[in-house]
């Protein structure tokens, strides 16, 4: 575990729908450079934990801090603004709009040109809307051809699944986030588009910086790209570790109902 303050951490969180708790008591903490992965069985309370991270849910108790500061009372476009970004199980993207009208539109956040300088079309706005297309470009650029040159401008329908994939995670990147939630990166994915988002993920804590934390049913990729494992079970922190440690705990086979065997498989495969 890293020294110093964390990034982000959750407090004694509780999250509840009627009388059922999502999320209860949870304590995590993530620090700056790490690629955490939460796993759980079904229902554990994962995407939970990321819907009141990003205020798509009420906290009905505790509190979720970012570099020091409370998230809680934010719209989820202020903690976007805040620095945090997060892909979705269920990929959303605007279909309808362009590859790169995508990561454009992602950056709303970051611009400070209103409704006047759209409706009048100043010179601060039209060089704002430059920058925002360079660093959409730039962005794209990141996963090699399959979204820049001839496809900036095809709308984002006509992608692979595997890419609109990719787009997802360009579009959360546009909005210059320091940590970035993952919500299943390679979900429906073949093994070989698995295997390269996962070393896609691990640049992007090495090369652009970003702290990591992803939800994932794949083992073979929480083994392989994470720093260190959270385990969740009926909303609560069953254990957190080295994945090594983690998949070969008792508590976790067990929490998994049987599925000891995918656990065990990635290990030694």
């Amino acid at each position: 575990m890293s020294s110093g303050e964390p990034l982000l951490e959750i407090r004694d969180l509780d999250v509840a729908f009627g009388g059922l708790k999502a999320v209860n008591g949870l304590n995590i903490q993530v620090y700056e450079g790490e690629i955490v992965s939460v796993i759980g069985p079904n229902g554990a309370g994962k995407t939970t934990l990321f819907n009141a991270i990003s205020a798509m849910v009420p906290v009905t108790a505790g509190d979720i801090l970012f570099e020091g500061s409370s998230l809680l009372g934010l719209d989820p476009n202020q903690v976007t603004s805040r620095g945090i970004a997060r892909t979705f199980q269920n990929v959303r993207l605007f279909t309808n709009m362009t590859i790169l009208e995508n990561v454009m539109v992602a950056q709303h956040c970051r611009t400070k040109r209103g409704a006047w300088g759209a409706l009048f079309y100043t010179r601060a706005f039209r060089s704002e809307e430059a920058e925002i297309r360079a660093w959409g470009e730039k962005v794209l650029g990141f996963f090699g051809s399959r979204l820049v040159g001839f496809r900036l401008n095809q709308p984002a329908s006509v992608l692979s699944y595997a890419n609109r994939r990719r787009l997802e995670i360009a579009r959360a990147m546009a909005t210059r986030p320091k940590l970035l939630l993952l919500d299943e990166p390679v979900a429906g994915m073949n093994p070989v588009e698995s295997a390269e988002l996962t070393r896609l993920i691990g640049r992007l804590r090495d090369e652009w910086g970003f702290a990591i934390v992803f939800i994932e049913h794949d083992m073979s990729v929480v083994r392989d790209v994470s720093d260190r494992v959270i385990v969740l079970n009926h909303g609560e922190l069953l254990t957190e570790g080295l994945y090594a440690d983690v998949s070969m705990d008792p508590r976790v086979i067990e929490a998994y109902l049987g599925q000891d065997t995918i656990i065990e498989d990635a290990i030694t495969s």
